[in-house]
C-alpha cells in the first residue's frame, strides 16, 4: 500500500460526452507513468464522480492525505474560487494540498506542437507557418497575460508568426477570435496558417474554435491524454507534495 498522497485530478465537466472521455484517457496515462501513485478523478460539474463525492468516500476508506490537481490550463475562476470552495468543504480529517494548474510549461508547447505535426505539418514548415494559439478565453487578466507571454514565447521556437485568440464570448473586448486572427497571419504573409487549440479537451468552445478555423489550412486536435499533458500533471503532484515530505524530514 502506498503511503504517497493520492492524487485527485479535479475537471471542470461538460455535457458533452467527449470531454469526460478525454479526462479519462488522460488519467488512465497518469497512472500507467507513476503506477505507485493512486489517481482519482473528480468533476466540479455536469459529470460524476463529483469532486466532493470521491474526498469522502477517500476520507471513508482511511485516506488522510491529497493533493487536488486544477486540470486547468491557466489560473482563472475556477482555479481560484470554485475549487478552493470545494476543497474548503472537505471531510475534516483529510489534509489537501491544491496543486498548481498546468500552464505554462515548456512541455505543453511541446504538446501543441506534437498535435500540429499530427495535423500534418512538418518542422519544415515552422518558418512559414503562422499559429492560432487558441485558447477558450477569459475575464481574468492574469489568465490573459499568460495566453499572450505562452505565443510570444513560441513564436522565438521558428514559427512565421504566433498570434493568440479567444473562444469566449466573455473575453475582454478586442482580443481577436480565432477567424480573426487567421486573417491577420494571412494579412502578414504567411504561406499557411495553422490553428492549435489551447484547450484541453473537447466540448462547446474548442469546438467554436474550429468552427474559427474554417479558413485555416491545419487544425489540430486538442491537447488531450498527450504524453506531455500527462508528465506536466506530475510535476505539478511532485510540486505540491515537496511541503510536506520537508516536514517530515526535518
Amino acid at each position: 500500500m502506498t503511503n504517497k498522497p493520492v492524487l485527485l485530478v479535479i475537471a471542470h465537466g461538460s455535457r458533452d460526452p467527449r470531454h469526460a472521455a478525454t479526462v479519462h484517457a488522460l488519467v488512465r496515462r497518469v497512472r500507467c507513468l507513476r503506477p505507485d501513485v493512486r489517481v482519482e478523478t473528480g468533476f466540479l460539474d455536469f459529470n460524476v464522480p463529483s469532486v466532493q463525492g470521491v474526498l469522502e468516500s477517500l476520507a471513508v476508506q482511511g485516506v488522510r492525505d491529497v493533493v487536488a490537481l486544477p486540470l486547468l490550463l491557466t489560473r482563472a475562476f475556477h482555479a481560484k474560487a470554485d475549487i478552493p470552495a470545494v476543497l474548503a468543504d472537505a471531510p475534516p480529517q483529510l489534509r489537501i494540498r491544491q496543486a498548481e494548474v498546468l500552464g505554462p510549461s515548456p512541455l505543453l508547447l511541446a504538446a501543441l506542437e506534437r498535435r500540429l505535426y499530427e495535423a500534418g505539418l512538418t518542422p519544415a514548415d515552422k518558418s512559414s507557418t503562422g499559429v492560432v494559439l487558441a485558447s477558450a478565453g477569459s475575464t481574468d487578466p492574469e489568465a490573459i497575460a499568460v495566453i499572450a507571454a505562452i505565443a510570444r514565447e513560441w513564436r522565438h521556437t521558428g514559427w512565421c508568426a504566433v498570434r493568440p485568440a479567444f473562444a469566449s464570448a466573455g473575453s475582454p473586448a478586442g482580443f481577436p477570435r480565432t477567424e480573426d486572427a487567421v486573417r491577420e497571419l494571412r494579412a502578414l504573409g504567411c504561406a499557411r496558417v495553422a490553428v492549435a487549440p489551447y484547450v484541453l479537451a473537447p466540448g462547446f468552445l474548442p469546438d467554436r474554435i474550429a468552427r474559427g478555423a474554417a479558413q485555416a489550412d491545419v487544425l489540430a486536435d486538442v491537447l488531450g491524454a498527450a504524453p506531455e499533458v500527462a508528465r506536466v500533471v506530475l510535476e505539478r503532484y511532485e510540486a505540491a507534495r515537496m511541503p510536506a515530505l520537508a516536514a517530515v524530514s526535518a
